[in-house]
């Protein structure tokens, strides 16, 4: 019989052991790719929609502020937030910055 890690001569197939870690879960990346495809289609008509919801048509109120968030919600998933740091340390010196190549 095969040694195995574990012990256990029965697995000799990796059954039951999961996803290595780090990899992607395929369902995910499938509504991930359908999203991206159905944003692609779509992105010639994001100005129109924007200008309807700041003019009011069908019926509803003009709401100029609402088309402002609405961009600025689409635009979060093409230009990343920045990610918050902070400076922890003595405020009565100086940061010191150190910067070195490898070779």
């Amino acid at each position: 019989m095969n040694k195995v890690e574990g012990g256990n001569p029965a697995n000799l197939t990796n059954r039951g052991r999961g996803r290595p870690k780090g990899s992607q879960n395929k369902s995910s990346g499938m509504v991930r790719d359908a999203i991206a495809a159905f944003a692609d289609g779509n992105a010639h008509k994001l100005q129109q929609w924007l200008d309807d919801v700041a003019a009011g048509v069908g019926g509803n109120r003009p709401d100029p502020g609402k088309a402002a968030d609405l961009y600025l919600r689409a635009i979060e998933y093409h230009i990343p937030k920045l990610a918050r740091t902070e400076h922890i340390g003595d405020s009565d010196k100086p940061i010191e910055l150190k910067v070195s190549w490898a070779k």
